[in-house]
């Protein structure tokens, strides 16, 4: 609530906020609007939609020359050029050129150290090319991983690591909701599987079941994989299962929990990868289940008691994950800030559920040195609201619903919706002078948690609280 303030005084300092903001709302070039309600934007944050028209866009990635380029799923990979960047939020997009015609393509991109060798994947295959960012053209197409075909999960996700580079990690889930194939190591499914790209002589294609170092076993599908920038620790977050039923009753509206899953550092890879459960233990998210004994939210348990798989077994033979989200919001991708004190996750939305949930993008707090989460394994909480759905009872059909991230390097963050084919970009904004954060957007205490980061990490000075909805979805901003 804001002090009393003489009226002229008070309604001059909000014009200079609203001027300060992207330099204004009238000076921005960009004026595209949503075809669906407005998202709410969190308190200490702006956002702004950028990009429409878009073929279901997925994993996106910046070149050397500020080129955005984004997995377009069953259609290739497109090459995006901004006419102009005010700063903040304010960017126009001038030019999008279809980099790459191919219509297995589905989620995964990556680009080498050096910026000269873009990577991408099918739901069978890792795929290489040379890559010219200034041609903007992607030649000599070469297979380097392959038989990774399911009938299911067909996202592979790519992330090669900045802590050793010739090190590209490939996540790949399960062929089907229970996918009994999961439990021998020796599949290939529904693990993180790591490759030395220096390693593969000229013409060699590794056999994802059979080559590679696994970083971790039984994890359904693990969409968004992470490097954390200090510590390199790799993180992932996992799609659980649905329609689940346990000793007979269904529980599926509210477990099992999706998963925030620790695998290490490549550099300490373990002999033995762990387990992380699937597809005979899941994680806990609402303990009102038929007999839940002393399990607590992220405790693994199975679904019926048998003389090898029950909640003892689950507890003793299988890593839990190292938090727990709303059941069936669907998790498709993480993102670390450069300081490694937040990482960002969309959760792309259920369907699995008589009340939607997900359909939001959430930070989430971690210590900048150890790179770990700052909450409990236990916690319900730990994910904030930062982007979200006005109302999620209209999703799917009405809705954005987040897919892929990437981080600039001015801190921005920038986020595909692929139901809606467009882009958005956001920024952490903060006070120069006045109270605590505004009421209203993003709720449930988001204000304080959303907001806290280090200087230098992509702030927009505003010089009042104020919140800032535009209904046609230009501009969103709350401080």
């Amino acid at each position: 609530m804001l002090p009393s303030i003489p009226q002229a005084v008070l309604v001059a300092s909000v014009l200079h906020s609203q001027a300060t903001l992207s330099q204004g709302i009238g000076s921005c070039s960009v004026d595209l609007k949503t075809s669906y309600p407005a998202p709410v934007v969190a308190a200490g944050f702006s956002a702004r939609l950028i990009s429409t028209g878009l073929q279901r866009p997925r994993g996106l990635i910046f070149d050397k020359n500020k080129g955005l380029l984004v997995v377009e799923s069953r259609t290739g990979i497109s090459h995006i050029t901004f006419s102009s960047d005010d700063g903040a939020t304010c960017l126009a997009v001038g030019k999008t050129v279809n980099l790459v015609r191919d219509t297995s393509l589905t989620h995964g991109i990556e680009l080498s150290p050096d910026g000269k060798t873009l990577y991408a994947s099918s739901s069978d295959k890792v795929f290489s090319w040379d890559y010219d960012a200034a041609a903007i053209t992607a030649t000599n197409q070469k297979t380097l991983i392959q038989n990774m075909t399911n009938t299911d999960h067909i996202t592979r996700t790519l992330l090669l690591s900045k802590k050793q580079p010739e090190i590209l990690l490939v996540s790949r889930g399960s062929g089907e909701n229970i996918d009994f194939l999961a439990a021998q190591q020796s599949s290939g499914i529904s693990q993180i599987r790591a490759f030395n790209l220096s390693a593969l002589g000229d013409g060699q294609v590794y056999d994802y079941p059979s080559q590679g170092v696994s970083l971790g076993w039984g994890l359904r599908n693990s969409v968004g994989v992470a490097e954390h920038p200090v510590t390199g620790g790799i993180y992932s977050v996992e799609n659980s299962a649905d329609q689940l039923r346990r000793h007979g009753t269904d529980i599926h509206e509210e477990n099992p929990g999706e998963e925030l899953n620790f695998h290490g550092a490549l550099n300490a890879t373990p002999a033995s990868p762990p387990n992380y459960g699937y597809p005979h233990c899941f994680a806990l998210w609402d303990t009102s289940i038929p007999s839940p004994g002393s399990l607590r939210v992220g405790s693994q348990f199975a679904l019926d008691d048998t003389a090898t798989v029950n909640d003892t077994a689950c507890a003793a033979d299988f890593t839990s994950p190292r938090l727990t989200f709303e059941a069936h919001t669907a998790p498709l991708d993480i993102k670390f800030t450069a300081a490694g004190d937040t990482a960002y996750v969309t959760f792309h939305g259920s369907w699995n559920r008589d009340h939607p949930a997900g359909y939001k993008l959430s930070s989430i707090a971690f210590g900048a040195a150890d790179g770990t989460p700052v909450d409990p394994a236990n916690s319900k909480t730990a994910a904030v609201d930062v982007l979200t759905n006005q109302d999620t009872a209209r999703c799917p059909g009405n809705c954005f619903r987040p897919a892929g991230l990437v981080v600039d390097d001015q801190g921005r963050l920038f986020m595909t919706s692929d139901s809606t084919g467009e882009i958005y970009v956001l920024q952490r904004v903060r006070e120069e002078a006045g109270g605590g954060a505004g009421g209203g957007a993003g709720g449930n205490g988001a204000e304080s948690r959303a907001g806290q980061s280090p200087r230098g990490d992509g702030w927009v000075v505003v010089g009042l609280t104020v919140m800032l909805s535009v209904v046609g979805g230009v501009f969103f901003a709350a401080a």
